[in-house]
């Protein structure tokens, strides 16, 4: 059964320490937009408040999430229990985000370990906090996080990566410009 909450509770966010993937959905006002979900791991999910979170956003072939919240700033944010007692966590919420040139850069980038390829912090005030059975969930065991994206940065370099960053990160598939589009 679904449980509402007004935040993210200690247990919560207990269960959101033990998840090693989460799930980040965002979507353009234009109802002919195209919706949008990533998976993210990589330790890089942080909770600032009951009502704040964080997650450090690598470099990828797309920037969808950041171009919708400074369309929109509406976020979701699920989390799926693989393993031991079923159960779904969702987050909502209006997010922004935070690119190395932002004050609140450093502040922010210290809670997370450092990643090759790190392109912006994504924010998200939490408004609704939601909890469902998940039974449906089929069981997964862990085995590791991914190290490709991590390497496939660090072969780039820096500049590579900016440069890669230029050529597919600026605007979104349905044409909205990123805030990274103002940085580079």
């Amino acid at each position: 059964m679904a449980k509402l909450f007004d935040c993210i509770t200690e247990q919560l966010q207990d269960f959101i320490a033990t998840q090693h993937l989460f799930f980040v959905a965002s979507a353009p006002l234009s109802p002919t937009g195209h919706v949008n979900m990533s998976p993210k791991g990589l330790d890089s999910f942080r909770i600032l408040s009951p009502n704040r979170v964080a997650y450090i956003d690598l470099t990828g072939s797309g920037n969808e999430t950041s171009a919708h919240l400074q369309e929109n700033g509406r976020i979701t944010f699920m989390f799926c229990a693989f393993q031991d007692s079923p159960s779904i966590l969702r987050l909502y919420g209006n997010g922004y985000t935070i690119l190395p040139n932002h004050s609140d850069w450093n502040s922010l980038y210290s809670l997370f370990p450092e990643i090759p390829g790190t392109r912006q912090i994504i924010v998200a005030d939490i408004e609704r906090v939601q909890t469902s059975c998940g039974l449906g969930i089929p069981l997964y065991e862990h085995q590791s996080q991914r190290q490709s994206l991590i390497e496939w940065a660090d072969k780039k370099g820096q500049q590579g990566v900016r440069d890669y960053q230029q050529q597919k990160n600026l605007v979104s598939i349905d044409g909205l410009s990123t805030p990274l589009s103002k940085l580079l």
